[in-house]
């Protein structure tokens, strides 16, 4: 079958960015699982949205549960999951959205793999660095526990690999300050970065 792309004739990007008053971005957080991503990336879209921003955040229960529903953890799964979150990110830059991604994303090249769809004007790396004890600490579905009892196989941090990103453009130490405070050094991140 043939493909015959439309996108010529689409209204462009900057014509969206326009009337929302805003650059879309993608703001893709990485880290362990209970390092704090969701929780920061909710809060994100929480202050911006008060300040008039649109925002979208994705994260593994809403897009596990939806696009990427019939994909397992497996490795060839895992990179399938990236590929179509950044499929989906790059088109809502393009509308100018504002998009928060929250995944564990445990691998440089499942990262680099996302940077490379998104385009690296447009990917902003944010590593919410937090010792996999406090992680251990504060995960409330006991999934840890469970990769421990071998009850999960490759768990990220317990029996599969993460790599810690090599030049996020934010580094965000949980176990450091308060989730205000990194909320408040993730907002004054993304604010410039999103001005028209």
């Amino acid at each position: 079958m043939d493909i015959f792309p439309t996108f010529h004739k689409l209204l462009g990007r900057s014509d969206r960015e326009a009337l929302l008053k805003q650059k879309g971005i993608v703001i893709w957080m990485t880290g362990l699982s209970a390092s704090g991503k969701t929780t920061l990336a909710i809060g994100l879209e929480k202050v911006l949205h008060e300040k008039g921003h649109l925002c979208y955040v994705l994260d593994g229960d809403n897009v596990r549960t939806g696009i990427n529903s019939n994909l397992g953890f497996s490795e060839d799964c895992r990179k399938e999951n990236i590929r179509r979150i950044a499929e989906v990110s790059k088109l809502f830059v393009q509308c100018g959205v504002i998009t928060i991604n929250s995944f564990v994303s445990p691998t440089n090249d499942l990262r680099d793999l996302a940077k490379s769809i998104i385009g690296p004007d447009d990917f902003k790396l944010v590593y919410v660095n937090t010792p996999i004890e406090v992680c251990e600490q504060r995960d409330s579905k006991g999934l840890y526990a469970k990769a421990r009892r071998g009850e999960i196989k490759d768990f990220t941090g317990i029996n599969a690999p993460f790599d810690t990103p090599i030049s996020p453009d934010l580094e965000i130490k949980t176990d450091k300050r308060t989730f205000e405070e990194n909320l408040k050094a993730l907002v004054e991140y993304v604010e410039p970065r999103i001005k028209p």
